[in-house]
């Protein structure tokens, strides 16, 4: 599976700080993060509570509990650090990519041996996260083998178990960020995670190069293959028609991350605004929900363009956003299969 590695910061004390660091944080702890977190932790219960009622995969309540959660989620994914990262929560909610299909067959087992830990939440902790999170979900609301696999009262626990697990996640996330880290976060000191506000700093500007890679280079880039081998079956939540959808709801959380760190600066806020806009416009224009048209060279070419699109966000964000903030970034390739 391929990884995002991690981007190298470093403060850089010759660069004039333009921004008032501590405010930046603040505004975008409060108006940013927090937001984000309160709304996947409430969609993730509303998942959990209509499960709970219902399993059946055909049901328009459950799947559009299933929607509104996985929007949640991908507005906040970027946020890959801090109450995230705690017992791997963020993989327990989104295990993607799985380049090994280890999704599919975690829970075909799972079905098919009658699981104990479906019946008991701690336990289901310990599964793998391929048979965890909003991922997993979607193969049992979509994929018409494990839909018909085993009996429905076991797919039916199995659902709840993974929407339940969903939203103690989120609550876990959410409690985590109110309880102590925003808190850490706006005010830096020798006991915490950050020492000083630039450190403090880096974290969000790190989260929103990071969001954007992941967008270009794994969302955008992993169905697109090579020119000789497009690879469209690799597209993010293709079963339930989501692929595109995630890239515009990411751009749309990106981009509101980069006009707060940028608050301080409107001419670049505007810079990066355009960017954005431009870059959404061209998604659009695809009107390809899952990129199956990468199989072809100017369904290819189209997609091309919105990755060119967000690669010019990406180098405004690292020659210009950066140094207004004091920071500067080495943006490594993903790596691995």
């Amino acid at each position: 599976m391929r990884r995002l590695v991690a981007l190298v910061l470093v403060v850089l004390p010759p660069l004039p700080v333009l921004a008032d660091v501590p405010s930046v944080v603040q505004d975008t702890v409060e108006e940013h993060i927090l937001p984000r977190v309160d709304a996947f932790a409430g969609a993730g219960a509303d998942l959990a509570a209509v499960a709970a009622s219902t399993c059946d995969p055909d049901d328009d309540g459950l799947r559009a509990a299933y929607t509104v959660a996985f929007d949640a989620w991908i507005d906040m994914s970027h946020l890959r650090f801090g109450p995230t990262e705690v017992a791997d929560r963020a993989f327990a909610i989104a295990f993607w990519p799985d380049s090994r299909g280890a999704t599919p067959k975690a829970l075909a087992a799972m079905i098919v041996n009658k699981d104990p830990a479906l019946a008991d939440p701690v336990a289901f902790r310990d599964v793998s996260v391929a048979a965890r999170g909003l991922y997993a979900l979607e193969y049992l609301l979509f994929d018409d083998g494990l839909r018909q696999l085993g009996q429905p009262e076991t797919r039916c626990a199995l659902t709840r178990a993974i929407t339940y697990d969903v939203a103690a996640n989120g609550a876990a996330i959410a409690a985590d960020w109110h309880d102590s880290y925003a808190a850490r976060l706006m005010e830096p000191g020798p006991d915490g995670p950050y020492q000083t506000d630039a450190e403090a700093v880096q974290e969000l500007f790190k989260a929103l190069g990071a969001g954007l890679q992941f967008t270009a280079d794994v969302r955008l880039g992993r169905p697109m293959g090579t020119f000789q081998r497009p690879r469209p079956n690799r597209a993010e939540a293709r079963g339930s028609g989501r692929s595109l959808r995630h890239v515009v709801l990411s751009l749309l959380a990106t981009q509101d991350l980069a006009l707060h760190l940028a608050a301080d600066d409107p001419e670049l806020a505007s810079r990066l605004s355009s960017a954005f806009e431009i870059a959404l416009a061209t998604a659009a224009r695809l009107d390809d929900p899952v990129f199956a048209g990468v199989a072809s060279p100017q369904g290819r070419i189209r997609v091309e363009a919105l990755q060119t699109e967000i690669n010019k966000i990406r180098q405004i964000v690292a020659t210009e956003l950066g140094p207004q903030l004091g920071v500067a970034a080495g943006f490594n390739a993903l790596d691995g299969d």
